[in-house]
């Protein structure tokens, strides 16, 4: 049987993938969120381990969204 590896995907050298990156916070990077959720989307549909690595991160969201968030879980629910 033969063994399995592990691949790796790192960037070419020389290549770089823009970004359209805010300033640097001091706990990470901001980004847009247009530009996050379709990628966690994906990994969510595609259920990725690296997901799971992840789960009790804190993430920052404005008031507004935070407020659409919960309004969005509450009609949400079955029989709601």
């Amino acid at each position: 049987m033969a063994m399995r590896r592990l691949r790796l995907y790192t960037e070419p050298e020389g290549e770089s993938v823009a970004c359209a990156t805010l300033p640097l916070a001091p706990t990470g990077v901001r980004v847009p969120l247009g530009e996050v959720l379709p990628l966690l989307a994906d990994a969510v549909t595609s259920d990725r381990t690296w997901l799971k690595d992840f789960a009790d991160e804190e993430i920052a969201v404005s008031a507004d969204l935070y407020d659409v968030l919960q309004a969005y879980r509450h009609f949400r629910r079955p029989g709601a």
